[in-house]
């Protein structure tokens, strides 16, 4: 549960940012060195354990350390879908949330972020999805250094939007901690804290994929009748392309052989698959456990196909607020004001004014 009936006032701690979490919610835990060999720059990982004949032992495959691999998509998702039958874990498992970028190069916000992540080593997992052209390294010291998955060229509208998303996704499914996976663009920014994410998050119930059944032109009128019988105008779904998922939901994204063929074939523009394909296939398999709304706030309001880009002028205390508390929506049965945990599209020039309104007014860690 997410709001205590008995008391529906805000906490007080600078940890927390939405109603009465205390009774529910401990604090995030604090892997000790011993459990976790990880830094700011790294995913963090399991100790690699080495046997003493050089061999690799479980934890080398649990939660790979290096991203770098030579796998075609097929072989990638063929290898993510694997679940274990026995579902007792051999090993203290620490659940992390797998922060996915899809970002055409270096993330122009990433300062924000990396102060958004610090303090956190062990709850969180980092994957970017980049052009293939781009090889520019962060220093070191980031959290976002060595964190490129194996990239393939991405169109806006097309298919291989999808297919980023998917590789994404089964790349951050070989970390078997990674318990939440979550889609973010370059132009992305959190409006809470870490620990208010991570609680929010792995406490749901539900994952966060926007789906409706939208009557008018630029929904109904997309579908496809050769997409029948699979996949019926009753089952037709349109969503916002930033999702939120549980590994369960993420298993089957990249397991699906049943529903993509038929959106890569029948869904052109103006059929655009990214927010079509996710919504439909959440309805189809999962419906009971997804939420039907995004967490992640675009403003639609100037109308045309994209949202609203957002400028320095755009930044300020007032402006995140509304965008923080200004909604109302359903958590785990319960109803509530905080309704995203992230926003776009913000330009890079905003990044100086968030630098000095979102650490003091979302409590980032000093």
């Amino acid at each position: 549960m997410f709001i205590n009936n008995r008391a529906r006032k805000f906490l007080s701690s600078d940890e927390f940012y939405f109603p009465q979490l205390s009774a529910f919610y401990p604090k995030l835990p604090r892997p000790s060195y011993s459990s976790f060999l990880c830094n700011s720059s790294s995913a963090p990982s399991l100790h690699p354990f080495q046997l003493s004949n050089g061999s690799r032992g479980l934890r080398d495959w649990i939660s790979p350390n290096e991203l770098s691999h030579s796998m075609s998509d097929k072989e990638l998702m063929w290898l993510a879908s694997m679940v274990p039958n026995i579902k007792k874990y051999p090993y203290n498992r620490m659940r992390k949330v797998a922060f996915m970028f899809l970002s055409r190069g270096k993330l122009p916000l990433g300062p924000l972020w990396e102060k958004f992540f610090k303090g956190h080593a062990g709850l969180y997992s980092i994957y970017l999805h980049t052009s293939p052209e781009f090889t520019e390294e962060p220093p070191e010291s980031s959290v976002f250094y060595k964190r490129r998955i194996p990239s393939e060229q991405v169109e806006w509208g097309q298919a291989t939007m999808v297919d980023a998303e998917r590789r994404l996704l089964a790349n951050a499914l070989l970390d078997f901690s990674n318990e939440r996976f979550v889609l973010l663009s370059e132009t992305c920014i959190p409006l809470f804290n870490f620990t208010t994410i991570y609680n929010y998050l792995i406490n749901s119930n539900h994952s966060f994929v926007g789906s409706i059944d939208d009557p008018r032109k630029m929904g109904r009128g997309r579908y496809n009748k050769h997409m029948w019988p699979t996949i019926s105008l009753s089952d037709w779904r349109k969503g916002n392309q930033w999702f939120e998922v549980h590994r369960k939901l993420a298993i089957e994204i990249v397991s699906d052989v049943t529903y993509y063929p038929i959106f890569e074939n029948h869904c052109k523009p103006p059929c655009y698959m990214d927010e079509h394909y996710l919504a439909t296939l959440v309805t189809k398999t999962q419906p009971s456990m997804n939420s039907n709304r995004s967490i992640t706030w675009v403003d639609w309001s100037s109308g045309g196909s994209h949202p609203t880009k957002f400028e320095r002028k755009d930044v300020s205390e007032a402006f995140l607020n509304r965008v923080r508390q200004g909604f109302n929506c359903t958590y785990n049965g319960i109803t509530t004001t905080v309704c995203f945990l992230f926003a776009r599209k913000f330009q890079p020039r905003t990044l100086e004014p968030l630098l000095r309104i979102a650490p003091v007014l979302l409590a980032f860690n000093p």
